[in-house]
Protein backbone atom coordinates (compact mmCIF):
# COMPACT_ATOMS: atom_id res chain seq x y z
CA UNK A 1 0.00 0.00 0.00
CA UNK A 2 2.08 2.81 -1.29
CA UNK A 3 0.99 6.40 -1.55
CA UNK A 4 0.27 8.08 -4.82
CA UNK A 5 2.87 10.59 -5.86
CA UNK A 6 0.62 11.87 -8.61
CA UNK A 7 -0.07 15.55 -9.05
CA UNK A 8 -3.82 14.93 -8.87
CA UNK A 9 -4.67 18.56 -8.17
CA UNK A 10 -4.43 21.50 -10.50
CA UNK A 11 -4.66 25.19 -9.63
CA UNK A 12 -7.12 27.01 -11.84
CA UNK A 13 -7.22 30.80 -11.98
CA UNK A 14 -9.78 32.23 -14.36
CA UNK A 15 -9.56 30.45 -17.70
CA UNK A 16 -6.03 29.17 -17.09
CA UNK A 17 -4.95 25.82 -15.74
CA UNK A 18 -1.59 25.61 -14.00
CA UNK A 19 0.16 22.37 -13.09
CA UNK A 20 1.45 23.18 -9.66
CA UNK A 21 4.82 21.52 -10.02
CA UNK A 22 5.50 23.44 -13.24
CA UNK A 23 3.76 26.82 -13.19
CA UNK A 24 1.91 29.06 -10.77
CA UNK A 25 0.14 32.23 -11.78
CA UNK A 26 0.80 35.31 -9.61
CA UNK A 27 -2.06 36.29 -7.33
CA UNK A 28 -2.64 38.87 -4.65
CA UNK A 29 -1.71 38.28 -1.05
CA UNK A 30 0.00 40.01 1.81
CA UNK A 31 1.95 39.09 4.91
CA UNK A 32 2.25 41.42 7.90
CA UNK A 33 5.94 42.00 7.18
CA UNK A 34 5.30 43.28 3.65
CA UNK A 35 6.14 46.79 2.56
CA UNK A 36 3.10 48.88 1.70
CA UNK A 37 4.32 50.26 -1.64
CA UNK A 38 5.39 47.02 -3.35
CA UNK A 39 3.13 45.11 -5.71
CA UNK A 40 2.01 41.70 -4.38
CA UNK A 41 3.57 38.82 -6.28
CA UNK A 42 4.06 35.10 -5.98
CA UNK A 43 7.37 33.70 -4.82
CA UNK A 44 7.79 30.02 -5.71
CA UNK A 45 10.45 27.37 -5.23
CA UNK A 46 10.51 23.60 -5.81
CA UNK A 47 12.84 20.98 -4.37
CA UNK A 48 12.90 17.20 -4.08
CA UNK A 49 11.92 15.72 -0.73
CA UNK A 50 10.31 12.49 0.44
CA UNK A 51 10.50 11.06 -3.07
CA UNK A 52 8.46 13.86 -4.66
CA UNK A 53 8.79 17.37 -5.93
CA UNK A 54 7.79 19.79 -3.17
CA UNK A 55 6.53 23.20 -4.34
CA UNK A 56 6.03 26.14 -2.00
CA UNK A 57 4.44 29.38 -3.21
CA UNK A 58 3.85 32.47 -1.11
CA UNK A 59 1.96 35.62 -2.16
CA UNK A 60 3.76 38.59 -0.67
CA UNK A 61 5.20 42.06 -1.02
CA UNK A 62 8.31 41.02 0.92
CA UNK A 63 10.24 38.54 -1.22
CA UNK A 64 13.27 38.16 1.10
CA UNK A 65 11.03 37.32 4.06
CA UNK A 66 9.12 34.80 1.94
CA UNK A 67 12.31 33.16 0.73
CA UNK A 68 13.57 32.81 4.29
CA UNK A 69 10.31 31.21 5.41
CA UNK A 70 10.28 28.87 2.42
CA UNK A 71 13.83 27.77 3.18
CA UNK A 72 12.67 26.84 6.67
CA UNK A 73 9.83 24.79 5.16
CA UNK A 74 12.24 22.81 2.99
CA UNK A 75 14.53 22.26 5.97
CA UNK A 76 11.59 20.86 7.91
CA UNK A 77 10.77 18.44 5.07
CA UNK A 78 14.39 17.26 5.14
CA UNK A 79 14.35 16.89 8.93
CA UNK A 80 11.18 14.81 8.86
CA UNK A 81 12.49 12.68 6.00
CA UNK A 82 15.59 11.90 8.05
CA UNK A 83 13.27 10.56 10.76
CA UNK A 84 10.79 8.68 8.55
CA UNK A 85 12.89 7.42 5.65
CA UNK A 86 13.30 3.72 4.92
CA UNK A 87 16.67 4.30 3.26
CA UNK A 88 18.44 7.04 5.23
CA UNK A 89 20.78 5.38 7.71
CA UNK A 90 19.83 5.89 11.35
CA UNK A 91 16.24 6.97 10.71
CA UNK A 92 13.65 6.23 13.37
CA UNK A 93 11.78 3.96 10.98
CA UNK A 94 14.85 1.88 10.17
CA UNK A 95 15.65 1.52 13.88
CA UNK A 96 12.08 0.44 14.59
CA UNK A 97 12.14 -2.11 11.77
CA UNK A 98 15.51 -3.50 12.85
CA UNK A 99 14.12 -4.19 16.33
CA UNK A 100 10.99 -5.99 15.10
CA UNK A 101 10.09 -8.88 17.37
CA UNK A 102 12.49 -7.86 20.12
CA UNK A 103 11.86 -4.75 22.22
CA UNK A 104 10.26 -1.29 22.11
CA UNK A 105 12.32 1.46 20.48
CA UNK A 106 12.42 5.06 21.69
CA UNK A 107 11.45 7.33 18.79
CA UNK A 108 11.13 11.04 18.11
CA UNK A 109 7.85 12.72 19.13
CA UNK A 110 7.04 13.30 15.46
CA UNK A 111 7.30 9.64 14.48
CA UNK A 112 5.35 8.58 17.57
CA UNK A 113 2.61 11.02 16.58
CA UNK A 114 2.49 9.77 12.99
CA UNK A 115 2.38 6.13 14.08
CA UNK A 116 -0.49 6.90 16.45
CA UNK A 117 -2.45 8.64 13.70
CA UNK A 118 -1.71 5.72 11.35
CA UNK A 119 -3.13 3.22 13.85
CA UNK A 120 -6.26 5.37 14.15
CA UNK A 121 -6.90 5.21 10.41
CA UNK A 122 -6.06 1.52 10.28
CA UNK A 123 -8.81 0.90 12.79
CA UNK A 124 -11.29 3.16 10.97
CA UNK A 125 -10.60 1.46 7.62
CA UNK A 126 -10.59 -2.13 8.91
CA UNK A 127 -6.90 -2.35 8.13
CA UNK A 128 -7.01 -1.12 4.54
CA UNK A 129 -4.67 1.67 5.58
CA UNK A 130 -1.70 -0.06 7.17
CA UNK A 131 1.81 1.35 7.56
CA UNK A 132 3.14 -2.14 8.33
CA UNK A 133 2.94 -2.94 4.60
CA UNK A 134 6.75 -2.70 4.52
CA UNK A 135 7.27 -6.43 3.70
CA UNK A 136 5.73 -5.73 0.27
CA UNK A 137 8.10 -2.85 -0.43
CA UNK A 138 10.34 -3.67 -3.36
CA UNK A 139 8.28 -6.59 -4.68
CA UNK A 140 6.22 -4.38 -6.96
CA UNK A 141 8.41 -2.07 -9.03
CA UNK A 142 7.07 0.74 -11.15
CA UNK A 143 10.39 2.23 -12.20
CA UNK A 144 10.96 2.56 -15.92
CA UNK A 145 13.43 -0.31 -16.01
CA UNK A 146 10.95 -2.58 -14.20
CA UNK A 147 7.73 -1.79 -16.06
CA UNK A 148 5.64 -4.86 -16.81
CA UNK A 149 7.30 -7.13 -14.23
CA UNK A 150 4.66 -8.86 -12.10
CA UNK A 151 6.09 -10.47 -8.94
CA UNK A 152 5.54 -14.16 -8.29
CA UNK A 153 2.12 -14.44 -6.56
CA UNK A 154 3.53 -17.05 -4.19
CA UNK A 155 6.26 -14.65 -3.05
CA UNK A 156 3.69 -11.90 -2.49
CA UNK A 157 1.38 -14.25 -0.58
CA UNK A 158 4.26 -15.36 1.65
CA UNK A 159 4.87 -11.78 2.80
CA UNK A 160 1.27 -10.77 3.46
CA UNK A 161 1.14 -12.53 6.88
CA UNK A 162 3.85 -10.17 8.13
CA UNK A 163 1.51 -7.20 7.65
CA UNK A 164 -0.72 -6.31 10.60
CA UNK A 165 -1.36 -2.94 12.17
CA UNK A 166 -2.60 -4.57 15.37
CA UNK A 167 0.97 -5.75 16.02
CA UNK A 168 2.32 -2.21 15.94
CA UNK A 169 2.29 -1.06 19.56
CA UNK A 170 2.67 2.67 20.18
CA UNK A 171 3.24 4.00 23.70
CA UNK A 172 2.90 7.78 23.42
CA UNK A 173 3.62 8.29 27.12
CA UNK A 174 6.91 6.39 27.00
CA UNK A 175 7.74 7.64 23.51
CA UNK A 176 8.29 4.12 22.21
CA UNK A 177 6.95 1.79 19.55
CA UNK A 178 7.22 -1.95 19.02
CA UNK A 179 6.66 -4.30 16.11
CA UNK A 180 5.65 -7.51 17.84
CA UNK A 181 6.84 -10.00 15.21
CA UNK A 182 10.13 -10.52 13.42
CA UNK A 183 9.78 -9.91 9.71
CA UNK A 184 7.45 -6.96 10.16
CA UNK A 185 8.41 -3.48 8.96
CA UNK A 186 6.88 -0.01 8.80
CA UNK A 187 6.74 2.27 5.78
CA UNK A 188 5.35 5.81 6.19
CA UNK A 189 4.95 6.57 2.48
CA UNK A 190 1.18 6.77 2.87
CA UNK A 191 1.12 9.41 5.58
CA UNK A 192 4.47 11.18 5.91
CA UNK A 193 4.01 13.73 3.11
CA UNK A 194 0.73 14.98 4.52
CA UNK A 195 2.30 15.34 7.95
CA UNK A 196 5.18 17.35 6.47
CA UNK A 197 2.75 19.59 4.57
CA UNK A 198 1.03 20.41 7.87
CA UNK A 199 4.36 21.36 9.42
CA UNK A 200 5.19 23.52 6.42
CA UNK A 201 1.88 25.39 6.65
CA UNK A 202 2.47 26.04 10.35
CA UNK A 203 5.90 27.49 9.58
CA UNK A 204 4.55 29.90 6.97
CA UNK A 205 1.81 31.06 9.29
CA UNK A 206 4.31 31.53 12.08
CA UNK A 207 6.21 33.88 9.77
CA UNK A 208 3.01 35.85 9.19
CA UNK A 209 2.05 34.59 5.73
CA UNK A 210 -1.59 33.79 5.05
CA UNK A 211 -1.80 33.33 1.27
CA UNK A 212 0.29 30.36 0.20
CA UNK A 213 0.34 26.92 -1.31
CA UNK A 214 2.36 23.82 -0.44
CA UNK A 215 2.31 20.72 -2.62
CA UNK A 216 4.16 17.45 -2.09
CA UNK A 217 3.23 14.83 -4.64
CA UNK A 218 -0.52 14.32 -4.39
CA UNK A 219 -0.80 16.28 -1.13
CA UNK A 220 -1.56 19.98 -1.15
CA UNK A 221 -2.47 22.71 1.34
CA UNK A 222 -3.95 26.02 0.18
CA UNK A 223 -3.89 28.92 2.60
CA UNK A 224 -5.85 32.15 2.46
CA UNK A 225 -7.61 33.70 -0.52
CA UNK A 226 -5.25 35.21 -3.09
CA UNK A 227 -7.04 37.93 -5.07
CA UNK A 228 -9.74 37.89 -2.40
CA UNK A 229 -11.40 34.65 -3.49
CA UNK A 230 -11.02 30.95 -2.69
CA UNK A 231 -8.68 28.74 -4.65
CA UNK A 232 -10.15 26.86 -7.61
CA UNK A 233 -8.54 23.44 -7.66
CA UNK A 234 -8.98 20.87 -10.39
CA UNK A 235 -9.22 17.11 -9.88
CA UNK A 236 -7.21 15.32 -12.55
CA UNK A 237 -9.03 13.03 -14.96
CA UNK A 238 -7.58 9.56 -14.20
CA UNK A 239 -7.79 8.48 -17.85
CA UNK A 240 -7.70 11.85 -19.62
CA UNK A 241 -4.72 13.64 -21.17
CA UNK A 242 -2.07 14.65 -18.67
CA UNK A 243 -3.01 17.46 -16.30
CA UNK A 244 -6.61 17.64 -17.53
CA UNK A 245 -9.21 18.24 -14.78
CA UNK A 246 -12.64 16.68 -14.94
CA UNK A 247 -13.96 18.69 -11.97
CA UNK A 248 -13.08 21.79 -9.94
CA UNK A 249 -13.73 22.79 -6.35
CA UNK A 250 -13.23 26.05 -4.46
CA UNK A 251 -11.27 25.84 -1.20
CA UNK A 252 -9.47 28.00 1.32
CA UNK A 253 -7.35 27.00 4.31
CA UNK A 254 -7.77 23.32 3.54
CA UNK A 255 -5.92 20.22 2.44
CA UNK A 256 -6.57 18.60 -0.91
CA UNK A 257 -5.06 15.12 -1.29
CA UNK A 258 -5.41 12.75 -4.23
CA UNK A 259 -4.46 9.09 -4.59
CA UNK A 260 -4.65 7.76 -8.15
CA UNK A 261 -3.69 4.77 -10.25
CA UNK A 262 -2.42 6.86 -13.17
CA UNK A 263 1.09 8.01 -12.25
CA UNK A 264 3.06 4.92 -11.24
CA UNK A 265 1.66 1.99 -13.19
CA UNK A 266 2.01 -0.32 -16.15
CA UNK A 267 -0.57 -2.10 -18.29
CA UNK A 268 -0.11 -5.76 -19.12
CA UNK A 269 -2.57 -7.97 -20.98
CA UNK A 270 -5.14 -5.20 -20.78
CA UNK A 271 -4.92 -4.82 -17.00
CA UNK A 272 -3.51 -1.82 -15.13
CA UNK A 273 -1.07 -2.58 -12.31
CA UNK A 274 -0.29 0.35 -10.02
CA UNK A 275 1.46 1.17 -6.78
CA UNK A 276 -1.45 1.42 -4.33
CA UNK A 277 -1.52 -2.05 -2.81
CA UNK A 278 -4.22 -3.77 -0.79
CA UNK A 279 -2.51 -5.01 2.40
CA UNK A 280 -4.89 -7.97 2.60
CA UNK A 281 -3.80 -9.40 -0.75
CA UNK A 282 -0.52 -7.69 -1.57
CA UNK A 283 -1.96 -6.89 -5.00
CA UNK A 284 -2.84 -3.51 -6.55
CA UNK A 285 -6.22 -2.32 -5.27
CA UNK A 286 -8.71 -2.41 -8.14
CA UNK A 287 -11.90 -0.80 -6.79
CA UNK A 288 -10.97 2.83 -7.57
CA UNK A 289 -9.25 5.00 -10.15
CA UNK A 290 -8.76 8.06 -7.99
CA UNK A 291 -9.78 9.44 -4.61
CA UNK A 292 -9.56 13.07 -3.53
CA UNK A 293 -9.98 14.00 0.13
CA UNK A 294 -10.67 17.52 1.41
CA UNK A 295 -10.16 18.25 5.10
CA UNK A 296 -8.28 20.52 7.49
CA UNK A 297 -5.09 18.49 8.10
CA UNK A 298 -2.77 17.07 5.50
CA UNK A 299 -1.90 14.03 7.59
CA UNK A 300 -5.59 13.04 7.73
CA UNK A 301 -6.15 13.61 4.01
CA UNK A 302 -3.02 11.67 3.10
CA UNK A 303 -4.02 8.58 5.07
CA UNK A 304 -7.68 8.76 4.10
CA UNK A 305 -7.08 9.11 0.36
CA UNK A 306 -5.18 5.82 0.44
CA UNK A 307 -7.66 4.08 2.73
CA UNK A 308 -10.70 5.13 0.69
CA UNK A 309 -8.99 4.19 -2.57
CA UNK A 310 -8.48 0.64 -1.34
CA UNK A 311 -11.92 0.39 0.28
CA UNK A 312 -13.61 1.37 -2.98
CA UNK A 313 -16.61 3.63 -3.71
CA UNK A 314 -19.22 2.09 -1.42
CA UNK A 315 -17.26 1.45 1.77
CA UNK A 316 -14.99 4.41 1.07
CA UNK A 317 -17.79 6.95 0.77
CA UNK A 318 -19.48 5.48 3.83
CA UNK A 319 -16.27 6.14 5.78
CA UNK A 320 -16.02 9.72 4.47
CA UNK A 321 -19.62 10.46 5.44
CA UNK A 322 -19.01 9.11 8.96
CA UNK A 323 -16.15 11.48 9.66
CA UNK A 324 -16.72 15.12 10.67
CA UNK A 325 -15.21 17.85 8.47
CA UNK A 326 -14.07 15.36 5.82
CA UNK A 327 -15.24 15.47 2.20
CA UNK A 328 -14.25 13.46 -0.83
CA UNK A 329 -14.59 12.63 -4.51
CA UNK A 330 -14.19 9.05 -5.71
CA UNK A 331 -13.80 7.85 -9.29
CA UNK A 332 -14.55 4.14 -9.14
CA UNK A 333 -13.23 1.29 -11.24
CA UNK A 334 -16.29 1.49 -13.52
CA UNK A 335 -15.64 5.23 -13.96
CA UNK A 336 -18.52 6.21 -11.70
CA UNK A 337 -18.08 9.48 -9.77
CA UNK A 338 -19.14 9.72 -6.12
CA UNK A 339 -19.20 13.09 -4.33
CA UNK A 340 -19.67 13.44 -0.57
CA UNK A 341 -22.72 15.32 0.65
CA UNK A 342 -20.82 18.33 1.99
CA UNK A 343 -18.94 18.87 -1.27
CA UNK A 344 -21.74 18.59 -3.80
CA UNK A 345 -22.60 22.31 -3.78
CA UNK A 346 -18.92 23.29 -4.12
CA UNK A 347 -17.85 20.86 -6.85
CA UNK A 348 -18.29 21.60 -10.55
CA UNK A 349 -17.95 18.68 -12.96
CA UNK A 350 -16.45 20.02 -16.19
CA UNK A 351 -16.91 16.76 -18.11
CA UNK A 352 -17.29 13.06 -17.26
CA UNK A 353 -13.95 11.31 -16.71
CA UNK A 354 -12.54 9.60 -19.78
CA UNK A 355 -12.73 5.82 -19.88
CA UNK A 356 -10.00 3.32 -20.53
CA UNK A 357 -7.99 0.50 -18.92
Amino acid sequence: MSRAVSKGALAIRGACVAVLSCLLLACGGRAPSETADAKPASVMESRLAMGSSVTVTVWTRDEPAAEAAMAEVFSEFDRLENLMSTWREGSDVLRLNAAAGTEPVRLSPEVIEVLGIARHYSELSDGKFDVTFGPLSGLWRFDHDQDGVIPDPAVVAARVPFIGWEDLVVDATAGTALLRRKGMSVHLGGIGKGYAVDHGAAILRRHGFENFLIQSGGDMYVGGQPEGRPWRLGIQDPRGPGDTPFAVVELSDATFSTSGDYERYFIKDGRRYHHILDPDSGQPAMASRSVTIVTARGVDADALSTAVFILGPDAGMALIERLPDVEGVIVGARNEVRVSSGLQDRLTVLSPPADGP
